[in-house]
């Protein structure tokens, strides 16, 4: 009897064999896996994942950032288990249902205020091609058919379709499929880590407010929109810059005759501080989109949250053709919005963003040690997200060649300590759902540091 009959049919290891014979995985070069086994989970229990073995893994990135309130919430769990059984799901032109009318109320209530009518998708990328193309739409129907392109900053990332990809900037994600895409003006991120010597995050945000003038100056008559992730740029590498560049960018918007399209599809719903990140800059977009956390990481489903402006531009006899004819098969689908309802009344019932404040207060100061690394050049927070840059060289901050990898070996040092960190590059962060322990946070913060000395050495 050979090896391979001795192995149980439900193992970690046989459900990765099988699994690499069928599945294309995203983000990923599958022949990793050749050398970096895959894990199978099998359940969830708040805040860690189980494998087919058993082992437990600490999910700091709440399974790429979607997750709010743990594994298998039972809140949560038994609305989706009340809506399958009495509707799954229906077409939603010309037909409406409970669950999304709730939802799309809460959101109204709980968004910045002017923000009172939703757009549903079904993920990310979704909702960012939804508000492209609904602020494009809202200025041909006001007769300025002129404005075809976006503003986006450098380093910033918006989704992997075409579209969403199109206003993004980070280059292992466009390069290769540049020539299918528009091309946004990009204005230099306000990123505080690429601040001028002795200069603040503050002045760093005026400096490039500065430069944002200038690109409307000369791109404004052409523009629908100006496109930012507030607070920090996530994709692009945990980028954080102070709330004084949106408030100016809001000033700018209105002087300009532009839109304002926050995706707060990754910051919004209590990651930053404030239940949206907006919030800390005291203004109001034209469009807001929102997923990831919206049904607490149970399925899919996205929103685009605007004005009665925007509504209004596109209310009409039918004759004029000024409806907004986007669809997706899915959008408004019960269960996600059941979900979404679920996950909010969480946020409605429970102290979350003062525990989330204790929470990050007790991350800082561990993350704060790592200030000193000699291969650590910047350790960077926002409420509940952090993130610590690796360098060659901290005098200079010269990079680690990117063939090296040296977050994957911090990646893997994870895994066998059970813990689940998913740098980015060269930068480690921690996202972890809302339900972590001080004891949870001590863990992954010493797992980090051990895989940073071993990454670096």
């Amino acid at each position: 009897m050979t090896d391979a009959f001795l192995v149980p049919p439900t193992s970690s290891a046989a459900l990765a064999a099988r699994d690499l014979n069928v599945l294309w995985h995203p983000c990923t070069q599958m022949h990793d896996h050749e050398s970096l086994p895959m894990v199978p989970v099998v359940r969830g229990e708040g805040a860690w994942l189980v494998d087919a073995d058993g082992r437990r893994y600490l999910d700091a990135v709440s399974s790429w950032w979607t997750n709010l309130f743990g594994h298998s919430h039972p809140q949560i769990a038994g609305a989706i288990k009340q809506q399958v059984d009495t509707l799954e799901h229906v077409i939603f032109a010309g037909f409406t249902h409970q669950p999304a009318i709730e939802l799309a109320e809460e959101l109204v209530r709980i968004t910045p205020p002017g923000l009172e009518r939703v757009f549903l998708a079904d993920n990310g990328s979704a909702a960012i091609e939804v508000a492209l193309k609904m602020s494009f739409h809202y200025w041909l129907n006001q007769g300025h058919g002129e404005k075809t392109r976006f503003i986006a900053l450098t380093g910033s990332y918006h989704g992997e379709t075409l579209g969403a990809l199109s206003v993004s900037d980070v280059a292992l994600y466009r390069k290769t499929y540049a020539p299918l895409l528009l091309t946004p003006e990009l204005a230099p991120s306000p990123d505080a880590y690429e601040g001028e010597p002795g200069e603040t995050p503050a002045q760093t945000a005026t400096r490039r407010l500065a430069d944002m003038r200038a690109l409307l100056e000369r791109h404004a008559h052409e523009t629908c929109a100006v496109i930012v992730e507030p607070l920090v740029q996530c994709a692009g590498g945990m980028r954080m810059y102070d709330p004084g560049y949106l408030t100016g960018l809001r000033a700018l918007c209105d002087e300009f005759e532009v839109h304002l399209i926050a995706d707060e599809i990754a910051v919004g719903f209590g990651r930053t501080g404030t239940l949206f990140a907006c919030e800390q800059a005291s203004i109001s977009p034209d469009f807001m989109c929102l997923s990831k956390g919206l049904t607490g990481g149970f399925l899919p489903l996205s929103a685009v949250v605007t004005t009665q402006d925007v509504y209004e531009a596109f209310y009409a006899e039918y004759a004029s053709g000024k409806a907004f004819l986007h669809s997706h098969s899915y959008t408004g689908n019960p269960l996600a919005c059941s979900a979404a309802v679920a996950t909010l009344s969480i946020f409605r019932e429970q102290p979350v963003l003062e525990r989330n404040r204790q929470l990050a207060a007790h991350l800082a100061t561990r993350i704060a040690p790592l200030r000193d690394h000699p291969n650590v050049a910047d350790v960077r927070q926002t409420g509940m997200i952090a993130a610590i840059e690796l360098v060659a060289d901290k005098r200079t901050r010269q990079p680690f060649a990117a063939h090296e990898r040296r977050g994957l070996r911090v990646y893997r040092h994870g895994l066998e300590q059970g813990v689940l960190l998913r740098p980015l590059g060269n930068i480690v962060y921690f996202m972890p759902p809302y339900v972590v322990t001080e004891a949870d946070i001590d863990l992954m913060v010493a797992t980090a540091v051990r895989g940073i000395e071993l990454a670096v050495s």
